[in-house]
């Protein structure tokens, strides 16, 4: 746990236009910078970067964050990390508060880094003296360069060869760091043996981990004979396989150049695609490919190409892979499958027919759509009433999750027409809501919004405006119909807060993790309708004071009608006769003479 009053002195030390700038080149607009958006595809810049507030907003997609969430978005970093890094960044120490098992954890996770780290190099300098591995890897088409520029290694064939690296061989941290394993003799020995060795890297370039893939045993009198072809570090307090990606540190760049990332299977598959010049491709860890691998690599590019083998078993591997994209699509993402010839993979076809025609299979990879649509239909007999029934029974908890309006709308037409029946017919059985009409993004806030909301984009604009409000004033809201309860809910947080003088750089960031976190960030976009303005600060009190009055009298006047209800049916206690005589009066009071 971060303190939240570092990250608020974070954010005011850290300027977010640099930190943008270091990734996505702005221009100067008036008041703001812009850019053409990172997280979608666009020609016309709709990316804006505040200096004066720090934060960044996209008309076009709705991005929207502060100098943390950009990290987040566009490096993938988790929130931790992305704290650190911008606070080493202006010299700060991250303090942090953790229970003791927390604490625990955190230490070993420090020592393990270290740990893995020293393996790795370890393993690389004994590639250098490793003639077979090295004629191995020349035989699979890699060049020292790429050797280097994915440290590969080599694990030599024994049973304690770290043991020369490490001198506390029997301690407890290349066990937690999955090197070492115990037998039921109490003997340790190594994990990796006579192997070569791909290491495992995060997204700041930490070893987490390491991939072993045996050599071709042909003559060899190898410790790895009879073991897995690939085997993968165990999961620890630094590594999870789920969340990471192989080549992905190293591979970011060129994610972002080419605006596609290709999803293998194996290691070998990255770094000879990478030798071929086609080096935005990355590979799971020996697991199935997650939803939390499908955000992270949507955060990098507005395409993701999932390259299979062409045989049953990568089949259902794509299928699952579409399966947990669904819920992370967006309208301007795309998700496509590449089914390899039979027989062949990645590394083999690149090798044998070369970069272009690689390059031009990738360009006629099947959209998401498409393969769900084929895959939903080759299971049923679409010449039968049983048959459309199954394949939307089939195609109903798929589009459910998809999230991406336009996407799951183009998507239910294509199902309505292939079974038959209307749209309104299939939405209805779906459970599909219907979507407001999606205006084109504007600048300004829409003319019927809240007054709430314009409440609180005030405060955020000009948090000393706090002091014109009286929080108590609000008590009589809660509950009542016709009242924004999140709104509400939201603005008297951010008034307790603001009345108690802590300092809060950005709103959406302060309520990280908390019910207002979401719609906090939603509003701070309208922060620039008000910047745009260029009010003087009496002029902004007027703003303000004029609509605390217009949400008051609403709250008084909705109480008012709830007590007249009460009294038609039930009556009024003493208690509610006063209050409704106290509103009656502040009403009354308040209206215009």
């Amino acid at each position: 746990m971060i303190p939240q009053s570092f990250i608020q002195e974070l954010l005011g030390r850290v300027d977010i236009v640099d930190v943008v700038d270091r990734h996505v080149k702005l221009k100067r607009a008036g008041a703001n910078y812009v850019a053409c958006c990172p997280f979608h595809s666009e020609k016309t810049p709709s990316f804006t970067v505040s200096p004066t507030k720090q934060f960044y907003h996209c008309f076009g997609c709705g991005a929207h964050g502060t100098a943390v969430g950009f990290l987040m978005e566009y490096s993938g970093m988790g929130f931790v990390e992305a704290v650190k890094d911008l606070a080493q960044s202006v010299g700060m120490q991250v303090p942090e508060v953790r229970t003791e098992s927390a604490q625990r954890k955190a230490e070993e996770g420090d020592d393990l880094y270290a740990v893995l780290l020293k393996a790795a190099q370890f393993y690389r300098a004994q590639l250098k003296d490793a003639p077979r591995a090295i004629a191995y890897l020349k035989q699979r088409g890699l060049s020292g360069e790429i050797a280097k520029r994915f440290g590969i290694g080599y694990a030599p064939d024994g049973w304690q060869n770290l043991a020369t690296a490490f001198s506390d061989y029997g301690g407890a941290a290349l066990a937690a760091a999955g090197l070492v394993k115990q037998n039921e003799d109490g003997k340790r020995y190594d994990v990796f043996r006579d192997r070569i060795m791909f290491p495992i890297v995060d997204v700041r370039g930490n070893v987490i981990g390491f991939g072993g893939r045996v050599l071709d045993k042909e003559g060899a009198d190898s410790a790895a004979q009879g073991s897995p072809k690939y085997l993968n570090s165990p999961e620890t307090p630094v590594f999870e396989k789920g969340r990471e990606l192989y080549g992905l540190y190293q591979a970011r760049r060129t994610i972002r150049d080419a605006g596609r990332v290709v999803v293998v299977e194996g290691y070998m598959d990255v770094v000879a695609l990478a030798q071929h010049g086609v080096d935005y491709a990355v590979a799971t860890l020996g697991t199935a490919t997650t939803p939390l691998h499908v955000q992270k690599l949507l955060r990098q590019s507005d395409e993701i190409v999932f390259c299979f083998d062409g045989d049953e078993a990568g089949r259902r591997a794509a299928w699952r892979a579409l399966e947990n994209s669904l819920a992370q699509l967006a309208d301007g993402k795309q998700v496509k499958f590449l089914f390899l010839p039979e027989g062949e993979d990645p590394d083999t076809y690149v090798r044998k027919h070369g970069t272009a025609a690689f390059k031009a299979l990738l360009d006629q990879a099947v959209p998401l759509s498409a393969f769900l649509l084929q895959g939903l239909a080759g299971r049923v007999d679409l010449a039968a009433h049983e048959g459309k029934a199954k394949l939307l029974q089939d195609a109903k908890s798929l589009v459910q999750q998809i999230t991406a309006p336009l996407l799951s709308l183009l998507l239910r037409q294509d199902l309505a027409r292939l079974a038959g029946v209307t749209q309104q017919e299939l939405d209805r059985e779906f459970q599909i809501k219907p979507q407001p009409s999606q205006a084109a993004p504007r600048r300004t806030p829409p003319a019927q919004r809240s007054i709430a909301r314009t409440v609180i984009e005030l405060l955020m604009f000009e948090p000393v405006l706090a002091r014109l409000a009286e929080r108590s004033e609000l008590a009589h809201g809660f509950g009542l119909d016709g009242i924004e309860q999140a709104e509400l809910k939201a603005l008297d947080q951010l008034l307790e807060v603001l009345a108690a003088g802590l300092p809060i750089a950005n709103a959406g960031e302060y309520f990280r993790g908390t019910e207002h976190e979401a719609l906090l960030r939603a509003i701070e976009a309208g922060v620039l309708h008000w910047q745009d303005k260029n009010l003087a600060a009496e002029e902004l009190e007027a703003e303000f004071s004029g609509a605390w009055r217009q949400l008051i009298d609403r709250i008084r006047r909705a109480r008012i009608s709830e007590l007249l209800e009460k009294s038609r049916k039930q009556g009024l206690s003493p208690e509610d006769q006063a209050q409704y005589r106290l509103l009656q009066q502040a009403v009354a009071a308040a209206a215009p003479k």
